[in-house]
């Protein structure tokens, strides 16, 4: 049975749960969600930034660091963002890096929004 990790974002009033736990991983997804549960819809890096330093969070609520996370799938809505993604990116992963995936999508769910995370992560 999944274990819900209490990350302390915001309900968005969707039916998920900001990370999770089962058999002997962590799943999560994060996008640009500021704590007050508003979208960033700025810039690509400042919602990069926003987006990883989520995750940074339900790794830290799970004992976790990047170092942990085996596989990141990231979905852009801008072919032109992977660069400006890439150097954020560099700044929460060091090498050896995590499997990776980018994947460019129509649209997220909130207009604006650019970016979206998902992270498998080893727990201890």
């Amino acid at each position: 049975m999944a274990r819900v990790i209490p990350v302390g974002l915001p309900s968005l009033g969707q039916p998920f749960s900001w990370a999770t736990e089962a058999g002997g991983m962590v799943f999560t997804a994060h996008g640009p969600v500021r704590p007050d549960g508003s979208i960033e819809t700025g810039s690509i890096e400042a919602q990069a930034r926003l987006t990883f330093e989520n995750l940074r969070l339900a790794l830290a609520a799970a004992g976790l660091g990047t170092a942990d996370v085996a596989q990141v799938l990231i979905y852009l809505t801008e072919v032109d963002d992977v660069r400006a993604v890439d150097d954020v990116y560099r700044n929460y992963f060091a090498p050896p890096y995590p499997n990776r995936s980018t994947v460019v999508v129509k649209a997220l769910v909130v207009p604006g929004m650019r970016l979206e995370i998902v992270a498998y992560a080893a727990a201890h």
